[in-house]
């Protein structure tokens, strides 16, 4: 892990919020040219791009969301099904003025740019995925427990209140838990780093507004299902970590999309923008740099 932290100059990257579908979203802008959107998963915000950020912004218009219930965007009571968050991002891409994006999402915010991609195909002109199974998609034993199961957390998550009431106070001691052990790279996420999420997730409801996204997870089951009937048509970039998904990332996108490249990211695990910024930046702009004119 070698890139530079965020560059904390407000004249290259600002702090807004825009009240789309009745949500406050926050989002962090930097650069300028074609749009990049990135989405980050549980227990993460826009922070976890914060390495790549100033790299990607040398070429693009980066565009960092906190979506609904995360980070310090609004915590519905409602609304955690990846379909209604996508049409949320979609019409912040709109409120921006954007008319074809390049789509970036992580964990969560993975499962979140596939519904995106599948419901608003027209507007993703290149579509990235890291580490992730996503419901509906991913075979169904990616979510049951095993002895080195890496997804036991999705059930824990959905069962109503329980969990909130047992990390309530204890959200870093929780949180921590997670950064420790899906990481394999030293250093990569700091005690600073980590207090950064808990500042977010230890608001009133933040927790709770997490584990929503885990509740509605056979809501996206369903809408997954019904999405894969049409494969993506436009190319897709498919990653996971060596000591996570590895290459179940590529092979669940081979299987919904028509153009899929991507494979491993070699002694990594499952926070990669964060463990292994400088080889996703790389990845990402020669990706991106393949990209026909529209």
């Amino acid at each position: 892990m070698n890139a530079t932290l965020i560059d904390t100059d407000a004249s290259k990257f600002t702090h807004h919020t825009a009240n789309i579908n009745g949500v406050n979203l926050h989002y962090v802008r930097g650069g300028q040219g074609e749009p990049v959107v990135l989405l980050a998963g549980w227990p993460q915000t826009w922070y976890a791009w914060r390495y790549i950020m100033p790299m990607l912004a040398e070429h693009y218009t980066v565009i960092a969301v906190d979506m609904r219930g995360l980070g310090d965007s609004d915590r519905p009571a409602d609304g955690y099904d990846t379909q209604t968050v996508a049409k949320d991002i979609y019409g912040l891409v709109d409120y921006l003025n954007f008319e074809h994006i390049f789509l970036v999402g992580h964990d969560v915010g993975t499962w979140v740019a596939y519904a995106y991609a599948a419901a608003y195909p027209e507007n993703v002109a290149q579509l990235v995925v890291l580490d992730a199974a996503i419901p509906g998609i991913s075979p169904d034993e990616a979510f049951q427990l095993s002895p080195d199961s890496k997804t036991w957390q999705f059930v824990f998550h959905a069962v109503p209140d329980l969990p909130e009431m047992l990390t309530a106070g204890r959200e870093k001691l929780y949180l921590s838990w997670f950064f420790k052990n899906k990481s394999v790279v030293s250093g990569a996420i700091s005690e600073a780093d980590i207090d950064e999420y808990v500042r977010c997730y230890s608001a009133p409801g933040a927790m709770q507004a997490g584990f929503a996204y885990y509740r509605a997870f056979f809501c996206d089951r369903l809408q997954n299902q019904e999405y894969a009937k049409t494969k993506l048509k436009m190319p897709v970039l498919a990653l996971g970590g060596e000591k996570a998904v590895g290459m179940k990332m590529l092979q669940t996108m081979q299987l919904v999309a028509q153009n899929v490249t991507g494979g491993i990211v070699e002694g990594c695990g499952h926070y990669i923008s964060e463990e292994c910024p400088d080889y996703l930046t790389a990845q990402l702009l020669a990706f991106f740099g393949q990209a026909k004119p529209r």
